[in-house]
């Protein structure tokens, strides 16, 4: 369930990026990351 947070946060942020804020895309980054560094710890 950790693991879908941050893809929806991606989601989210990639289309808030490039309609509202180019700020939400360091958001995306940042979700991407955080996906896979959770999927690292867990495998």
């Amino acid at each position: 369930m950790l693991l879908v947070l941050p893809v929806v946060l991606l989601i989210i942020a990639i289309a808030g990026g490039v309609i509202i804020h180019p700020l939400l895309f360091l958001i995306a980054i940042l979700a991407l990351v955080a996906f896979f560094s959770g999927r690292r710890g867990v495998a």
